[in-house]
């Protein structure tokens, strides 16, 4: 397969950053220790690097590694979450970062939305995370699409595999006009007129908790993998992260292969479209 020049020549190669920040999880800790089993997982000899997509991410100079950002305990962690995605989409890369929690969305989107406008933000997740406020904490993991709409760092937010939407999320996500697709109403693909940029979010349990139990909030009734790989567009993906892999509940390591799944086929369509 030749490779995509054009379009790594507009926007880059990406560039994998560890972001092993769990504090502001609401119920269970333990995803701080994902980014290094999922890129452990991913450079397996059990598999190979080629992407379902044609693309051998494996080729050197396709895909760099910023490793993992230190202290994410510390208080001024947010501020180098954002200082260090900045870096690399200046230096015309694109950041797909492996979480942590999903609070660590809202620093990178402040990192990219402010430099990539006109961002399409694709969010797959079984919780919208809209909360304004949730226990006391801004900054929660149920809070980072609030955070993100307030500062309007996305144009569009799109949500996908939704199953515990309540009354107050309802009203966050009329609010902040979000599109939701929740998981007993999928649409088609064609349907989410999805255009470039595209930033993708990755939360592990939009998927059925049996195919992925490594998490720390058990939803039944989520996407079969393959479901979640159909709605990752062959569309300019500028940036992604992969969140919430608890590997204290994935004693099988199954999560972790699932997530390393995921990123490849996600790093395989950022390198082919």
């Amino acid at each position: 397969m030749k490779r995509p020049t054009r379009r790594l020549a507009r926007w880059g190669p990406p560039a994998i950053l560890g972001i092993p920040l769990d504090h502001n999880s609401s119920f269970l800790r333990g995803s701080a220790a994902a980014p290094a089993l999922i890129r452990e997982t991913l450079r397996s000899d059990a598999w190979n690097k080629w992407a379902e997509s044609g693309v051998d991410i494996g080729r050197e100079g396709w895909v760099e590694d910023a490793g993992d950002l230190r202290d994410m305990e510390a208080a001024d962690a947010f501020a180098r979450i954002e200082e260090a995605v900045a870096k690399i989409v200046e230096d015309k890369k694109r950041p797909v970062s492996l979480g942590g929690d999903h609070s660590v969305t809202y620093p990178i989107l402040r990192a990219v939305g402010k430099r990539i406008p006109g961002i399409t933000l694709l969010h797959f997740d079984a919780h919208p995370d809209l909360y304004a406020n949730y226990e006391e904490n801004p900054h929660s993991h149920a809070s980072p699409f609030a955070r993100i709409r307030e500062e309007k760092l996305a144009q569009r937010l799109i949500q996908i595999g939704i199953r515990t939407l309540n009354a107050d999320q309802r009203e966050q996500a009329e609010k902040y006009d979000v599109e939701i697709f929740e998981m007993r109403d999928l649409p088609s693909l064609a349907k989410l007129k999805l255009a470039g940029p595209i930033y993708v979010s990755f939360d592990m349990d939009v998927l059925e908790p049996g195919l992925a139990p490594g998490v720390s909030h058990w939803e039944p009734g989520g996407l079969t993998t393959r479901e979640a790989l159909h709605y990752i567009p062959a569309a300019p993906i500028v940036g992604a992260d992969v969140v919430e892999c608890n590997p204290e509940r994935d004693r099988s390591g199954l999560t972790a292969t699932v997530a390393a799944k995921i990123l490849k086929e996600l790093l395989g369509k950022m390198l082919a479209a």
